[in-house]
């Protein structure tokens, strides 16, 4: 399914368009056959200053709905913090405050802080996604973008776009599909 006015294309032949950790991850999905196969990962170039999600669509014609956003939150309790990620579609908003601060039993959650985000990802910031996350971060993924057929997501850098398929997303060692729209 070709997404957008974008030029898609096997994201095992263009590993230059992705963060190390993004490339090394897709590599483990092909060697484990996949969830899907690494065949149905694609990458599209972008321009980086497009990279954020309104401007992306507008530019290259992906809709909203297509599009979904990977949010790094902290969560606190006892003094110990833990960091999650949250796939939810562009036109939603993950309900940080309430389903996603009980479902990780803390006391206090926010937004990680974007230099935190960067250093713990090895990801640039507008791009990060669930592929090559650390191993023992949840993976909070909406019902809506489970459910989607093929979504665009971030590939661990700003140049660049990732289109995968919702049950891939949902289907990652650490995910767990939640109602997480607000």
């Amino acid at each position: 399914m070709a997404i957008g006015t974008l030029d898609w294309t096997s994201a095992a032949e263009r590993p230059d368009l992705l963060a190390e950790p993004v490339a090394r991850a897709i590599g483990g999905l092909g060697e484990l056959g996949g969830i899907g196969g690494i065949g149905g990962i694609t990458v599209a170039e972008i321009d980086p200053e497009l990279a954020d999600t309104a401007a992306f669509c507008e530019r290259y014609g992906v809709g909203m709905g297509e599009s979904a956003n990977c949010v790094i939150v902290a969560a606190r309790r006892a003094g110990e913090t833990r960091y999650a990620a949250c796939m939810v579609l562009a036109t939603t908003r993950a309900d940080v405050n309430g389903v996603i601060r009980r479902h990780l039993d803390a006391r206090k959650i926010s937004f990680a802080p974007m230099d935190d985000a960067v250093a713990l990802t090895g990801m640039e910031y507008g791009g990060i996604t669930p592929l090559g996350l650390p191993e023992d971060w949840p993976v909070l993924v909406d019902e809506a973008v489970a459910a989607h057929p093929e979504v665009v997501i971030g590939s661990g850098v700003r140049r660049s776009k990732l289109a995968v398929s919702g049950s891939l997303l949902a289907g990652l060692k650490t995910a767990q599909v939640l109602h997480l729209a607000n």
